[in-house]
């Protein structure tokens, strides 16, 4: 069963820092791209960065340089670290891969950025 798990969204103010996590099981993890994705209220699920198997990373324009993906394969875990946190970056960020013709998403990790 393909599972994804997000952690480490929080409260943070802005030009804070975050990292997120997302542990994935019952797919061969090294294989597949890895997606983070996030949604703010009222609005669409937007994709926020693509981290590759080989760790490189595809950032997104809303994100752009302030963002690095990683992925530790050891642990089937791929990260998310955020820097100079603005209030639009508030939303609910998900996990997603695309494995066996499936698309899976995590739960999501709550992320707000206020002062």
């Amino acid at each position: 069963q393909v599972q994804l798990v997000e952690s480490g969204g929080g409260l943070v103010q802005p030009g804070g820092s975050l990292r997120l996590s997302c542990a994935a099981s019952g797919f061969v993890f090294t294989w597949y791209d890895m997606n983070w994705y996030r949604q703010a209220p009222g609005k669409e699920r937007e994709l926020v960065a693509t981290i590759h198997p080989d760790g490189s990373t595809t950032e997104k324009n809303p994100v752009k340089g302030r963002v690095t993906g990683s992925r530790d394969n050891a642990s089937n875990t791929v990260y998310l670290q955020m820097t100079n946190l603005k209030s639009e970056d508030t939303a609910v960020y998900y996990c997603q891969v695309l494995q066996g013709g499936r698309i899976v998403w995590g739960q999501g990790t709550q992320v707000t950025v206020s002062s």
